[in-house]
């Protein structure tokens, strides 16, 4: 276990090389002129390539607000984001561009009702002028299958179950080979069954393709079983408070769950969340005083 911000951990010779994330002082305040609310405070976190890295801490607390910097989506105050060596947003440009090489699953569906699963997946690379229709579909169907959903392809998301959903979302944001996938509680709604199953699913996608992962959770089970790293934020404003290893071998299956290894890292994880969550309620009951 550490706490040191920078410490980046080990990749194995498999590992990719492309999608190394760098947080470096990085400040969020929202509306400075108005409410003043420092949402980020001087946060330094690195990221290595192909790792899993899952952010967990209180609700409110601005797990978001770094994904959404990263992505391009929010601004940031001060500090700077580097992909790969490459200054994403900071000095003289505080919002980051937008790009297929950072892909974002959010806990709500995205999937057009209109369009199969499919032609879904096939969307972006045929709007972005990256393959034509033909192309685009073919490796779509081939991803689908991949993803165990080859008998669903041709059906609509409203046909099918939000776990074939959400997987086909996910295959969705990885057929454009993406350095950076950015999920914000993707499986927060779901039920203790489907979601086992999603977890075993997106390690089978991690295993194939090696992309980063940033991956924020409440879960804080779902947080030891796919990271590498669990990064505890403290409550508002946002700083890196603990960071829990993750030295468990992949592939990992359901049976590490019962393990006494799992259980440990869990409890220290709930500790420090805890921690974090007193602080944030007892904020909270000083601004309603």
């Amino acid at each position: 276990m550490t706490t040191a911000a920078h410490q980046q951990p080990a990749t194995d010779k498999n590992a990719s090389t492309k999608g190394a994330i760098s947080i470096r002082n990085v400040t969020k305040i929202y509306d400075p002129k108005g409410a003043n609310v420092l949402a980020v405070d001087d946060c330094s976190l690195e990221i290595a390539p192909a790792e899993v890295c899952m952010i967990v801490g209180p609700s409110g607390c601005g797990k978001t607000t770094l994904l959404n910097a990263i992505a391009g989506f929010h601004s940031i105050t001060s500090g700077q984001i580097d992909l790969d060596g490459e200054m994403l947003c900071g000095p003289d440009k505080p919002l980051a561009d937008q790009g297929a090489d950072r892909v974002v699953v959010f806990q709500n569906g995205a999937l057009f009702p209109w369009k199969t699963l499919a032609d879904n997946v096939a969307y972006g690379p045929i709007v972005q002028g990256l393959m034509n229709k033909a192309d685009a579909r073919e490796k779509a169907i081939s991803m689908l299958s991949e993803a165990g959903l080859s008998g669903v392809a041709d059906k609509y998301p409203g046909e099918v179950s939000s776990g074939m959903a959400r997987r086909a979302e996910i295959v969705r944001a990885l057929i454009n080979d993406p350095k950076v996938l950015l999920l914000d509680e993707p499986y927060r709604a779901m039920d203790a069954l489907t979601k086992s199953i999603m977890h075993e699913s997106l390690l089978e996608v991690y295993d194939r393709t090696r992309v980063t992962i940033f991956f924020i959770t409440h879960d804080l089970e779902e947080a030891i079983f796919l990271g590498d790293r669990v990064i505890v934020m403290t409550t508002r404003p946002a700083r890196t408070k603990k960071i829990v290893e993750v030295k468990i071998n992949r592939p990992r299956d359901y049976r590490l769950l019962s393990s006494e290894e799992f259980r440990i890292l869990v409890q220290e994880t709930k500790e420090a969340v805890h921690e974090e969550a007193v602080k944030a309620f007892e904020a909270g009951e000083r601004e309603l005083a």
